[in-house]
């Protein structure tokens, strides 16, 4: 196997899929080199360059630059994936997801339902979130909760190149639409990749880690925030379990529960703000289905309850810490 990029793991499944069905097309700015310029085909593959090269090989009839209007974009996937296509739609970033939200919350997260099941809306959306790029509180944020609240869509956020690969090939064979969420922060990430297609099942969290003193619930950036704190409380003698869930809508409830059971503490660890958040609702999981197994109250690490600072340095206190983790585990256990 070969050691690429969480940016590489993404093309290989675009380019994958889309030699394999003629039906995969890819829309949104700059992924072919610029709609309607005089600029050079491919001069960018998306803000994050994703779809390099893709337009060289399948050409602007599937590789579809467009406006920068996200309602246009997202409504345009949504027709598409009505009459047959299965669309690849990508947005700059989730923050954006505003200008498009009637397409997503009453469109296609509808179709299904509002057809009696007759119809299937085969929609990726693609997008970009999390702090760390001094990107400013209009392009930084994690909205993943959002989405994860809203019945028809299946919500994706992988956190390693091997499980963005096959979570994104599963993503475009789904019928039903998915959003599909990358991190800022992890798309120079390395790992070894098969060159095959391959698929990730949804709502199947993977365990990163084994350990019998606490369990870590992390996504995405956290995952690696998580895994180093990890190894830092290895070192005091605690042992702990970090997972993944990868996919919070379905969410593997029972992974959570099996471990939480095992070890008697959990922490749930998420960048996003803590109000109706991805945490709360794992949190509201286990003391509904697992407080028996609970030997110390569920701890969750969060980002504030403010918008993401523009300024280098409170945007580096404003995003959880290993620092955090391994003093928030050390009280945890203490507290049993």
């Amino acid at each position: 196997m070969a050691r690429i990029s969480f940016r590489q793991a993404l093309n290989d499944a675009l380019r994958s899929e889309m030699k394999r069905d003629s039906r995969v097309v890819v829309i949104g700015e700059d992924v072919a080199g610029g709609a309607g310029g005089s600029g050079v085909d491919d001069a960018y593959g998306g803000i994050m360059g994703v779809t390099r090269g893709l337009v060289g090989e399948f050409g602007r009839g599937r590789v579809i630059d467009t406006p920068i209007t996200e309602s246009a974009i997202v409504g345009m996937a949504a027709g598409a994936a009505m009459t047959g296509l299965r669309p690849v739609a990508e947005l700059m970033f989730v923050d954006f997801v505003g200008v498009c939200l009637d397409q997503i919350l009453n469109q296609a997260a509808k179709f299904r339902y509002m057809f009696g099941g007759k119809a299937r809306t085969p929609l990726v959306i693609r997008t970009m979130f999390g702090a760390g790029f001094n990107a400013g509180a209009q392009h930084s944020q994690c909205l993943y909760s959002f989405f994860t609240h809203i019945p028809g869509l299946k919500v994706v956020i992988p956190s390693n190149p091997y499980d963005a690969k096959g979570l994104l090939i599963q993503a475009i064979r789904d019928d039903d639409p998915v959003i599909f969420l990358e991190h800022t922060k992890l798309y120079d990430v390395e790992a070894e990749v098969p060159p095959e297609a391959y698929t990730v099942p949804f709502g199947e969290a993977q365990v990163l880690r084994e350990g019998g003193d606490a369990t870590i619930i992390a996504l995405a950036r956290m995952t690696h925030v998580a895994l180093e704190a990890a190894v830092a409380l290895e070192a005091k003698g605690i042992q702990v379990t970090v997972i993944d869930p990868r996919t919070t809508s379905p969410l593997d409830e029972e992974t959570i529960l099996e471990s939480v059971a095992a070890t008697g503490h959990l922490l749930v660890v998420d960048e996003s703000n803590p109000r109706c958040s991805v945490a709360s609702e794992i949190a509201a999981v286990v003391a509904e289905r697992g407080f028996r197994d609970l030997k110390a109250p569920i701890r969750r690490i969060t980002a504030p309850h403010t918008p993401v600072p523009f300024s280098p340095v409170l945007e580096s206190a404003y995003i959880p810490t290993s620092a955090a983790i391994e003093g928030a585990i050390l009280e945890l256990v203490g507290e049993s």
